[in-house]
């Protein structure tokens, strides 16, 4: 994931969808290729403060949209 550490920034800053992890960590998800997404798990430790817990590519959309969505808001 060297490579990606301005994607994995970008994702963070700006996701297509944040989602609830089972530690209260978060997962904020881009697609970055047809059917391949970045996925990001990080911590919030204030509003203007956090941290990546890890990063991976992941072609499994479906098994992240099984979690509780958290950003952007169910309409």
């Amino acid at each position: 994931m060297a490579g990606y550490y301005s994607e994995v920034l970008e994702t963070v800053e700006d996701p297509e969808a944040v989602y609830e992890g089972n530690s209260g960590e978060l997962l904020a998800a881009k697609k970055i290729q047809t059917d391949k997404y970045i996925v990001v798990v990080y911590k919030e430790v204030s509003e203007k403060d956090g941290f990546v817990i890890t990063a991976f590519l992941s072609s499994r959309k479906k098994q992240l949209e099984r979690r509780t969505k958290v950003w952007p808001p169910q309409k």
